[in-house]
C-alpha cells in the first residue's frame, strides 16, 4: 500500500514520529507521500523525505494559508519542486467553508500552482471544500495536468466529473464512517485506474478509531472500506492503488 496524502510534519508526530513511521511499515504501508501547506511546512516535509527512506515530499501552500503567507513562501515551494524527492505540488487547492482567507486570494494562488506543476511536470495536489464547480474551472482554465483530488468526499456525480476530466481521485478515512452511504456510492464509480489511498495523518482518522490521532498504519481500514463499496478484495485494491501511486508519483518500485 501507499499514503498518498499524510502531513507527518505536524507536531502530533513530534513525540514518536519514527516510531509512526515504523507502524505504518509493519502494516503494510510501502511508501507516503508528505505535504507541506506553506513555506517552512514543505521545507520541513523535504527534510523528512530525506531522513526517511519510504517518505516522498510535496511542496506548496493551503489555501487557508494563501492570505498569510507572501512571496518568500512562493519562492521557497518554486525551489523545492526540484528536489529529486518532491514528487508533487499541494497541498493547493480551494476552501470555501474554513478559514478566513478570501477567495480571490485563493484562486489566485490555486493558479499560480497549476502553472508551477506544469512547469516542472509533477502532479498537483488539490485540496477541495464547498468549492466543486470553481475549482474544476480553474483547473480547466489553466491546463492543468496530473491532478490528484485530495480526500474526496463529494457524490458520484463530481467523482465522474473528475475521472472524465482524467484527475486522479484519493480516498481517505472518511470512507469508513458509518453514516457515509453517498461517499461509498461514490467510490463505487471511480475508474480503477484513477483511485489512490490515503490517511491525511494525522486528521480524519478512519472508523473505528475516529476522533484519535490518524496516523499512516491505519491505512489498512481505508482499504477495506474501499474494497468493501467497490465489491472487491482489499488485496487486490491495495495493489491497484499502490500502482497508481507509483505511476502518478513517478516512484520507483
Amino acid at each position: 500500500m501507499i499514503d498518498s496524502h499524510v502531513h507527518l510534519d505536524h507536531p502530533d508526530f513530534d513525540p514518536d514520529r519514527e516510531t509512526v513511521v515504523g507502524r505504518a511499515l509493519a502494516a503494510g504501508v510501502c511508501a507516503l507521500v508528505t505535504l507541506g501547506t506553506d513555506g517552512r511546512t514543505s521545507q520541513r516535509a523535504v527534510e523528512l523525505a530525506e531522513w526517511f527512506q519510504p517518505v516522498y515530499a510535496a511542496v506548496g501552500i493551503h489555501p487557508t494559508q494563501a492570505h498569510l503567507v507572501g512571496d518568500a513562501d512562493r519562492a521557497v515551494v518554486a525551489t523545492l519542486v526540484g528536489h529529486p524527492k518532491v514528487v508533487a505540488v499541494g497541498e493547493c487547492g480551494l476552501d470555501y467553508e474554513r478559514g478566513d482567507c478570501p477567495r480571490e486570494v485563493q484562486e489566485d494562488t490555486l493558479r499560480w500552482h497549476v502553472r508551477l506543476s506544469r512547469a516542472c511536470g509533477k502532479p498537483l495536489v488539490v485540496h477541495n471544500r464547498g468549492a466543486h464547480l470553481h475549482l474544476l474551472r480553474i483547473l480547466e482554465e489553466e491546463g492543468a495536468i496530473g491532478v490528484v483530488m485530495h480526500m474526496f468526499t463529494g457524490p458520484a456525480e463530481y467523482a465522474e466529473a473528475c475521472a472524465a476530466r482524467g484527475y486522479w481521485i484519493s480516498v481517505g478515512g472518511p470512507v469508513t464512517y458509518p453514516k457515509a452511504e453517498e461517499l461509498r456510492r461514490a467510490v463505487a464509480r471511480i475508474p480503477d485506474e484513477l483511485l489512490l489511498v490515503e490517511t491525511d495523518s494525522p486528521f480524519a482518522a478512519p472508523h473505528p478509531r475516529r476522533g484519535r490521532r490518524n496516523e499512516p498504519g491505519y491505512l489498512p481500514l481505508v482499504v477495506e472500506a474501499v474494497a468493501t463499496a467497490r465489491g472487491q478484495e482489499s488485496g487486490a485494491v491495495a495493489d491497484r492503488t499502490a500502482e497508481n501511486a507509483r505511476r502518478c508519483f513517478g516512484l520507483a518500485r
